[in-house]
Protein backbone atom coordinates (compact mmCIF):
# COMPACT_ATOMS: atom_id res chain seq x y z
CA UNK A 1 0.00 0.00 0.00
CA UNK A 2 1.37 3.38 -0.95
CA UNK A 3 1.63 6.31 1.45
CA UNK A 4 -1.15 8.08 -0.48
CA UNK A 5 -3.45 5.05 -0.21
CA UNK A 6 -2.74 4.74 3.50
CA UNK A 7 -3.48 8.45 4.04
CA UNK A 8 -6.75 8.06 2.10
CA UNK A 9 -7.81 5.09 4.26
CA UNK A 10 -6.75 6.81 7.49
CA UNK A 11 -8.83 9.87 6.59
CA UNK A 12 -12.04 7.85 6.34
CA UNK A 13 -11.16 5.69 9.34
CA UNK A 14 -10.94 8.92 11.37
CA UNK A 15 -14.58 9.57 10.44
CA UNK A 16 -15.48 6.07 11.63
CA UNK A 17 -13.54 6.65 14.87
CA UNK A 18 -15.49 9.85 15.51
CA UNK A 19 -18.74 7.90 15.13
CA UNK A 20 -17.42 5.21 17.48
CA UNK A 21 -16.71 7.90 20.07
CA UNK A 22 -20.29 9.13 19.65
CA UNK A 23 -21.52 5.60 20.33
CA UNK A 24 -19.42 5.39 23.50
CA UNK A 25 -20.84 8.69 24.76
CA UNK A 26 -24.30 7.18 24.36
CA UNK A 27 -23.33 4.05 26.29
CA UNK A 28 -23.10 1.86 23.19
CA UNK A 29 -20.11 -0.32 22.30
CA UNK A 30 -17.85 2.10 20.39
CA UNK A 31 -17.97 0.97 16.79
CA UNK A 32 -18.36 3.39 13.91
CA UNK A 33 -18.70 2.90 10.16
CA UNK A 34 -18.84 4.99 7.02
CA UNK A 35 -19.71 4.06 3.45
CA UNK A 36 -17.63 5.87 0.85
CA UNK A 37 -18.41 6.11 -2.84
CA UNK A 38 -16.18 8.05 -5.24
CA UNK A 39 -14.45 9.82 -2.36
CA UNK A 40 -17.68 10.97 -0.67
CA UNK A 41 -19.22 9.63 2.52
CA UNK A 42 -22.73 8.46 1.59
CA UNK A 43 -23.59 6.58 4.78
CA UNK A 44 -22.71 6.79 8.46
CA UNK A 45 -23.52 4.60 11.42
CA UNK A 46 -22.49 3.77 14.94
CA UNK A 47 -23.52 0.92 17.17
CA UNK A 48 -27.03 1.63 18.44
CA UNK A 49 -28.75 -1.63 19.48
CA UNK A 50 -29.52 -0.35 22.99
CA UNK A 51 -30.82 3.05 21.91
CA UNK A 52 -32.85 1.65 19.01
CA UNK A 53 -33.86 -1.54 20.85
CA UNK A 54 -32.72 -3.45 17.78
CA UNK A 55 -30.16 -6.28 17.81
CA UNK A 56 -29.36 -5.57 14.15
CA UNK A 57 -28.47 -1.90 14.73
CA UNK A 58 -24.75 -2.41 14.26
CA UNK A 59 -22.65 0.42 12.85
CA UNK A 60 -22.19 -1.28 9.48
CA UNK A 61 -25.89 -2.05 9.04
CA UNK A 62 -26.92 1.52 9.86
CA UNK A 63 -24.29 2.94 7.50
CA UNK A 64 -25.40 0.60 4.69
CA UNK A 65 -29.06 1.53 5.25
CA UNK A 66 -28.29 5.25 5.04
CA UNK A 67 -26.16 4.84 1.93
CA UNK A 68 -28.80 2.70 0.22
CA UNK A 69 -31.57 5.20 0.97
CA UNK A 70 -29.43 8.11 -0.15
CA UNK A 71 -28.41 6.41 -3.41
CA UNK A 72 -31.78 4.79 -4.05
CA UNK A 73 -30.28 1.32 -4.44
CA UNK A 74 -29.92 -1.65 -2.12
CA UNK A 75 -26.79 -2.60 -4.03
CA UNK A 76 -23.68 -0.50 -3.47
CA UNK A 77 -21.20 -1.56 -6.15
CA UNK A 78 -18.01 0.45 -6.03
CA UNK A 79 -18.58 1.43 -2.39
CA UNK A 80 -16.00 1.04 0.35
CA UNK A 81 -16.99 0.51 3.98
CA UNK A 82 -14.70 1.71 6.76
CA UNK A 83 -15.40 0.29 10.20
CA UNK A 84 -13.42 0.47 13.42
CA UNK A 85 -13.99 -3.18 14.37
CA UNK A 86 -14.01 -6.32 12.26
CA UNK A 87 -17.62 -7.02 11.25
CA UNK A 88 -19.62 -9.87 12.75
CA UNK A 89 -21.15 -12.58 10.55
CA UNK A 90 -24.42 -10.63 10.20
CA UNK A 91 -22.62 -7.50 9.01
CA UNK A 92 -20.23 -9.44 6.78
CA UNK A 93 -23.24 -11.04 5.10
CA UNK A 94 -24.83 -7.62 4.61
CA UNK A 95 -21.65 -6.35 2.94
CA UNK A 96 -21.79 -9.27 0.50
CA UNK A 97 -25.51 -8.77 -0.21
CA UNK A 98 -24.94 -5.05 -0.83
CA UNK A 99 -22.13 -5.91 -3.26
CA UNK A 100 -19.71 -3.63 -1.45
CA UNK A 101 -16.39 -3.43 -3.26
CA UNK A 102 -14.04 -3.13 -0.31
CA UNK A 103 -14.07 -3.40 3.49
CA UNK A 104 -11.44 -1.52 5.45
CA UNK A 105 -11.42 -2.23 9.17
CA UNK A 106 -9.29 -1.27 12.14
CA UNK A 107 -9.22 -3.85 14.93
CA UNK A 108 -9.90 -7.56 14.77
CA UNK A 109 -12.79 -8.94 16.81
CA UNK A 110 -11.30 -12.12 18.26
CA UNK A 111 -14.63 -13.22 19.77
CA UNK A 112 -17.14 -12.56 16.99
CA UNK A 113 -15.22 -11.57 13.87
CA UNK A 114 -16.92 -12.73 10.69
CA UNK A 115 -14.27 -11.58 8.24
CA UNK A 116 -10.93 -12.84 9.56
CA UNK A 117 -10.90 -13.85 13.23
CA UNK A 118 -13.60 -16.54 13.44
CA UNK A 119 -14.97 -16.78 9.92
CA UNK A 120 -13.94 -15.58 6.47
CA UNK A 121 -17.38 -14.82 5.14
CA UNK A 122 -16.97 -11.61 3.15
CA UNK A 123 -14.46 -12.98 0.65
CA UNK A 124 -15.48 -16.63 0.71
CA UNK A 125 -15.12 -18.39 -2.65
CA UNK A 126 -18.41 -20.15 -1.83
CA UNK A 127 -20.37 -16.93 -2.38
CA UNK A 128 -21.28 -15.13 -5.60
CA UNK A 129 -19.64 -11.87 -4.51
CA UNK A 130 -16.35 -11.33 -2.72
CA UNK A 131 -15.49 -8.21 -0.80
CA UNK A 132 -11.88 -7.06 -0.93
CA UNK A 133 -10.56 -6.72 2.63
CA UNK A 134 -7.96 -4.39 4.10
CA UNK A 135 -7.35 -4.63 7.81
CA UNK A 136 -5.32 -2.85 10.45
CA UNK A 137 -5.94 0.77 9.47
CA UNK A 138 -5.53 2.76 12.72
CA UNK A 139 -5.89 -0.54 14.57
CA UNK A 140 -4.19 0.68 17.76
CA UNK A 141 -6.64 3.59 18.14
CA UNK A 142 -9.63 1.39 17.38
CA UNK A 143 -8.49 -1.21 19.91
CA UNK A 144 -7.73 1.37 22.60
CA UNK A 145 -11.16 2.96 22.24
CA UNK A 146 -12.78 -0.42 22.92
CA UNK A 147 -10.42 -1.17 25.83
CA UNK A 148 -11.17 2.17 27.49
CA UNK A 149 -14.91 1.69 27.05
CA UNK A 150 -14.97 -1.74 28.67
CA UNK A 151 -12.44 -0.81 31.36
CA UNK A 152 -14.60 2.17 32.36
CA UNK A 153 -17.67 -0.06 32.54
CA UNK A 154 -15.93 -2.58 34.79
CA UNK A 155 -14.26 -0.13 37.15
CA UNK A 156 -16.47 1.80 39.54
CA UNK A 157 -15.91 5.57 39.75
Amino acid sequence: MTADQRAWHERFMEEALQLARDAARQGEVPVGAVVVLEGEIVGRGWNSPIRLVDPTAHAEILALREASRRLGNYRLPGADVYVTLEPCVMCAGALVHARVRRLIFGARDLRFGGVRSKFQLADSPLLNHRVEIIEGIRAAECTELLREFFRDRREPD
